[in-house]
Formats: structure tokens, C-alpha cells, sequence
């Protein structure tokens, strides 16, 4: 009873498989389909080379209000602690 056991049933598997895969590759021998991802980052470059002149005067507007000491409210320092808390430094 014991005798009639199989004990290495992979070697069928694998020729079943390898037998399965050949068919595959003759069905799509007629599949000239090219899948590469065409990519041109000249626009993103050119976007980025460009000097931003909101943000300039943004800037300049803050250094502005720190020296005249307008943020050192001490409503404004709770809310730049709540952003920072929120958003991160």
C-alpha cells in the first residue's frame, strides 16, 4: 500500500509548466507593441529656471514686519506655535 506512494510529483509539475510557457511565446511573436514610456522634462526644467517674483516680494514683506517688530504680538506667536504644531517646522 505504501509502496505505490509518489513520493517526487515535481518533475511532472515542471513539464507541464515548461509545456504550458512554449505555447505562450509563439502567441504573441505577432505583437510588435513598444511599452517604453517616452518622458520630456524640458518644460519641468524651463519651469523651474524661472525666478518666482511673488515669492521675492513675499519674503521681503516678512523681513519687513520682523524688524518693525509687527509679528511679535502675542497673538501671533500663538499662531505661528498652533502652524508649527499643525504643519511642522
Amino acid at each position: 500500500m505504501i509502496d505505490k506512494l509518489n513520493r517526487n510529483p515535481i518533475p511532472d509539475i515542471l513539464k507541464d509548466v515548461s509545456s504550458r510557457q512554449a505555447n505562450c511565446s509563439r502567441s504573441s511573436d505577432g505583437n510588435n507593441v513598444d511599452a517604453s514610456l517616452q518622458v520630456s522634462y524640458a518644460s519641468l526644467i524651463e519651469k523651474a529656471k524661472q525666478e518666482p517674483t511673488e515669492d521675492i516680494n513675499v519674503v521681503e514683506r516678512a523681513r519687513q514686519m520682523l524688524l518693525s517688530g509687527e509679528l511679535d504680538t502675542p497673538e501671533n506667536i500663538r499662531k505661528a506655535a498652533e502652524n508649527m504644531i499643525k504643519f511642522g517646522i
